[in-house]
């Protein structure tokens, strides 16, 4: 039997192709469902079954293409709601096909219509030997329950503890346990970097299966909910219908500097991706940077939603095609056109430059003592400053930065360093805060974790007694 996982790091998802006898099944799909077709073609398999475990809310699936491509069927939890062609599944259905069997096992709580599979080789054993857990279990996590409208965190963390209880757990130790995240996704808070891992592992070593109770269940993970980004239910409502197909995306326009700063003017936001260290050199006024590297994707839809005519700074055509992408990968679809020929174009036209100073710690060592006025803007999670910060810094993690800014929590005529865990999010920040008109503003390299390294004093959150 064929089984492959697919891992997006960008995104950090997981999908998987199970195949036998030339049939083939694909589990949660990312958009761009190319990769799929290519792995089919080359173990001889043809693409029959697309089976979603829930509706994602962080990523645009490509279920639909995916079908229409090859003529598969969509299986998805029957409490889906889904608005396209699909065979609702409800507690052990299977599908069947050469020696592979996958059963479905009712598992709400991340959502309501969350399934997880169950995967058999009957060629060597009629006992499964794996089980795709979707959003409901995480190697080392297990799914926020925030994600339906009509149902409180409360209510959907008793259905997930039910869930794990009641059926994950009650399966043998040595079952191999598959989840469609890793570290870095939204839709958890301590995932492991790690890709798979067992049931007895996850029982023993999982933080959010040791809770003694129900409701200490519940407590545990609603108590201290990360913010969910505001195109999460976007998100899950274009799954429930099924995205186009990418191929029906308008093309990209390549922009003239002159064409690209008059967009800009009507209201457009500059989203430049190039690595920090080439925009601090040297940047388009009013413009965002979010580096192609790390959450790009993930950090544009929750900072710049799905809704905002995006301008693209690239250092090619290449790098624009593959940020437009990555963008349509969360449902990011606005994306007008790309500065043709990179910035160095745009400074050869004599067009506006602005520059962003970075700083060693060091130098922010030397600058919080000698500079009285200094704002330091930590813009980790709250889970990361709880376990050290830079004495006197101010907790604004990325995603809550436009309210802090709206709110007040710093001073525009006071300068600000801007730091997170290695740089990324803090690149991120400092464009942010530029845009907003806060002109003293400074990125700190290699931010908390070159702190530390450095041996510069650490301030811990004091533990009430």
């Amino acid at each position: 039997m064929y089984f492959e996982q697919f891992y997006l790091g960008c995104l950090a998802h997981a999908s998987y192709m199970v195949g036998s006898e030339g049939i083939a099944a694909v589990v949660d799909p990312q958009r761009d469902v190319e990769i799929y077709l290519e792995a089919a073609r080359r173990n001889g398999l043809r693409i029959e079954h697309v089976i979603e475990t829930h509706l994602h809310a962080d990523f645009v699936s490509g279920h639909r293409e995916l079908a229409a491509r090859t003529g598969a069927k969509i299986y998805v939890g029957a409490r889906a709601g889904a608005r396209f062609p699909h065979v609702a599944v409800c507690q052990g259905d299977e599908v069947a096909f050469g020696q592979c069997r996958l059963r479905f096992l009712e598992t709400p709580g991340h959502t309501l219509e969350s399934v997880c599979v169950l995967v058999s080789d009957l060629d060597r054993s009629p006992e499964p030997f794996a089980v795709l857990t979707g959003d409901t279990l995480f190697i080392g996590d297990v799914g926020r329950p925030d994600l339906s409208p009509g149902h409180t965190p409360q209510q959907l963390a008793g259905l997930l503890y039910d869930s794990l209880h009641r059926k994950l757990l009650s399966l043998p130790d040595d079952l191999r346990v598959y989840p469609a995240h890793g570290a870095g996704s939204l839709c958890g808070r301590q995932m492991s970097s790690e890709r798979s891992s067992t049931i007895g592992e996850q029982r023993i070593k999982n933080y959010a299966l040791q809770a003694a109770s129900r409701d200490d269940f519940v407590h545990m993970l609603t108590d201290a909910l990360p913010e969910r980004p505001a195109y999460f239910a976007r998100d899950a409502e274009i799954n429930r219908t099924g995205a186009g197909a990418l191929a029906e995306l308008p093309p990209l326009l390549e922009l003239a500097p002159a064409e690209l700063l008059r967009l800009q003017r009507s209201g457009a936001v500059v989203l430049d991706t190039r690595p920090d260290a080439q925009f601090a050199a040297g940047y388009i006024p009013g413009s965002v940077n979010i580096p192609l590297s790390g959450q790009f994707a993930s950090w544009a839809g929750a900072l710049l939603g799905l809704e905002t005519d995006l301008l693209l700074i690239a250092d090619s055509a290449d790098g624009a095609a593959e940020s437009r992408m990555r963008l349509a990968r969360v449902g990011i679809e606005r994306a007008a056109g790309y500065l043709a020929g990179g910035f160095e174009v745009w400074q050869r036209a004599n067009q506006p430059v602005e520059r962003l100073t970075h700083i060693t710690v060091r130098e922010l060592d030397r600058l919080q003592r000698g500079e009285a006025a200094l704002q330091i803007a930590d813009v980790r999670r709250e889970a990361e400053w709880e376990e050290g910060h830079i004495e006197g810094a101010l907790l604004l993690p990325l995603n809550q930065l436009a309210t802090a800014i709206s709110g007040a929590q710093l001073d525009p005529d006071r300068p600000v360093a801007v730091h997170c865990k290695g740089g990324y999010r803090s690149a991120i920040a400092a464009s942010l805060l530029r845009r907003a008109g806060f002109q003293r503003v400074v990125n700190v390299t290699g931010g908390f974790d070159a702190w530390s390294a450095a041996g510069l004093p650490v301030a811990q959150v004091a533990v009430a007694s």
